[in-house]
């Protein structure tokens, strides 16, 4: 019963029985017989459904929250501590750049507080990590602001803005950050992934056609690249990657810089309320000392 929950789930996180299928890989008729063998199960009717459309009614918001519940405890059955005991546990999403710097501190301070909390750190790239919270795969995913919004049953805590810059080998003595991006083999920022669509979007409002030579979902990758000569590229100045590696020299973007907003998403009402709550707190006293904390815009 737990796959027809994830599927319920499903189809009220993305708003329908085909939209639902398409991001969990099924058809639209499995979607909907999973739905009908969990109706049967519970007994209640979780939709209203008409020709064109299926609204999850009263009583189906009251099984979404216990259907949440059940999968984020189902998720976590093989933390179970094997001399009786309840140990409370978190499964926490994080993107590569913050795997080796503000996580680390965050997780020093939590555990002195919490000294027998258990912590399984889900690495992955943003989108991916968001379908897992989406599912109760894990509690939280410390990940870069999705681009295209928040979803009404989540909650966001931004962390702070990683400014983009151009990198050139450091032989290059042009800083007209125009011409070089029009002059240049261009190494791009992984188009799909969330950075890479802030950079995708700074080049189509500010008119720039570049001459694509490598695309690659790596900030070390595209930096090393650029110091090897094998062209520039377009990255968020990131703790973990700075200094910079020699050969590299990073061009300012002045007026039209843009960033890369880092923070932590979670569902709005956490089965874990005050762990997670422990957790962020410990996160944002956690950003490096004199690094782009967040700020309002």
């Amino acid at each position: 019963m737990i796959t027809e929950l994830r599927t319920f789930i499903a189809v009220v996180r993305y708003a329908g029985f085909s939209a639902a299928g398409e991001r969990i890989g099924l058809t639209q008729s499995a979607v909907s017989s999973q739905i009908q063998r969990l109706e049967e199960a519970v007994g209640l009717k979780l939709f209203d459904r008409t020709r064109r459309s299926a609204v999850l009614n009263e009583a189906g918001a009251r099984v979404l929250a216990r259907a949440e519940e059940i999968v984020a405890l189902y998720a976590r059955l093989g933390d179970a501590s094997t001399g009786g005991t309840d140990v409370a546990s978190l499964r926490i999403g994080a993107i590569a750049s913050v795997q080796s710097t503000v996580l680390p501190r965050a997780l020093a301070a939590l555990r002195r507080e919490r000294p027998s909390l258990r912590v399984n750190i889900v690495p992955g790239v943003s989108l991916s990590l968001m379908d897992q919270l989406d599912s109760a795969d894990i509690e939280a995913a410390v990940m870069i602001r999705p681009p295209f919004g928040i979803l009404p049953d989540m909650a966001w805590q931004t962390l702070m803005h990683e400014p983009f810059r151009l990198l050139v080998p450091a032989a290059t003595k042009s800083r007209n950050w125009r011409k070089l991006l029009e002059s240049q083999a261009f190494l791009r920022y992984e188009r799909t992934s969330f950075g890479g669509r802030l950079v995708t979007r700074f080049l189509r409002d500010n008119g720039v056609v570049v001459a694509d030579a490598i695309e690659l979902d790596e900030i070390a990758g595209l930096m090393n690249l650029v110091a090897e000569g094998v062209g520039i590229a377009l990255v968020p100045m990131a703790e973990p990657y700075l200094p910079l590696p020699p050969g590299v020299r990073a061009v300012s973007l002045g007026d039209r810089t843009f960033h890369r907003e880092i923070g932590i998403l979670r569902k709005a009402r956490p089965v874990q309320q005050q762990l997670i709550h422990d957790f962020e707190r410990c996160v944002g006293a956690a950003i490096a000392p004199g690094g782009k904390r967040a700020r309002t815009r």
